[in-house]
């Protein structure tokens, strides 16, 4: 099979977990029995998904110039990803997340979020044309007309707003039927994307063209459902990337969101492409 190269183009936030029975309400005191952190956020659960999937994975992010932007730059590169990052003013973004007796996150982010530049010309902005895919999930106008390098563009609908105003043409754009800030209507962009997906979680979803399409299998050992999506959305990248057969983009990355199920925190199935 050919080599993939991929590319993310997104941030990363160094995020603490928070295991308990429940979510509190107001007022309301919970007991958790552990913790962990570790870097994650949109980028970096893609680069992990990604890292699992090609041949070689470039970050292309900012990180905050303190212990915990140095902390998620050194995991992930210990995870096989070539991270290149702008150094921010600001301080790294970081947060914590509950995940709760039935898998469920909630998630408090804690700083802005931090993306590329593209007219930051320490960044190796060249490696993009050597790519068979990107993802675009964080950045400025210039570094998504940078990402269009790429062969194949994916962007994730939480960024509308910045893809209005580049205006280049998306081969995918993922977004959640469940969050009203990911939901794209006809006409949000101009040029329209190729393919538009809407994930529906275990249900599966819909694919504009194409119809509904079936979830990804649940795992039998089920942790949490943080980095799902991101999963998802990087397994459809690669799946372009890869040149699978339309019918069988949607169903990869099923199982790539789904695998994403079996692990705590930023968890990432090796899929196949059989």
């Amino acid at each position: 099979m050919r080599l993939v190269i991929a590319a993310v183009v997104g941030h990363v936030e160094w995020i603490e977990f928070v295991p308990v029975e429940r979510v509190p309400s107001a007022g309301e005191i919970v007991h958790a029995d552990e913790t962990w952190e570790e870097a994650a956020g949109g980028g970096s659960v893609a680069a992990v998904q990604l890292s699992k999937l090609a041949d070689s994975v470039h970050l292309f992010t900012a990180l905050g110039a303190d212990p915990l932007g140095s902390r998620a730059k050194e995991e992930l590169e210990a995870r096989g990803i070539a991270v290149h990052a702008s150094s921010a003013l600001e301080p790294q973004r970081r947060g914590f997340v509950y995940l709760d007796g039935t898998g469920e996150r909630t998630i408090t982010t804690i700083g802005p979020r931090l993306g590329p530049r593209g007219h930051d010309e320490s960044l190796p902005w060249h490696e993009l044309s050597q790519c068979d895919v990107a993802y675009f999930c964080a950045g400025d106008v210039d570094a998504l007309r940078l990402a269009r390098r790429a062969r194949v563009l994916v962007a994730t609908a939480r960024v509308l707003a910045t893809l209005r105003r580049g205006g280049v043409e998306l081969n995918a754009l993922v977004g959640s039927g469940k969050d009203e800030a990911e939901r794209y209507r006809l006409g949000d962009l101009d040029p329209e994307p190729k393919l538009v997906v809407t994930t529906s979680g275990a249900l599966g979803g819909w694919a504009q063209p194409g119809g509904p399409f079936a979830g990804g299998p649940i795992p039998e050992r089920f942790e949490d459902t943080y980095g799902a999506g991101d999963c998802f959305a990087a397994g459809l990248a690669f799946a372009l990337g890869a040149r699978l057969d339309p019918p069988d983009v949607l169903a990869f990355a099923s199982r790539c969101g789904a695998g994403a199920l079996a692990g705590p925190g930023v968890h990432a199935e090796p899929v196949s492409l059989e």
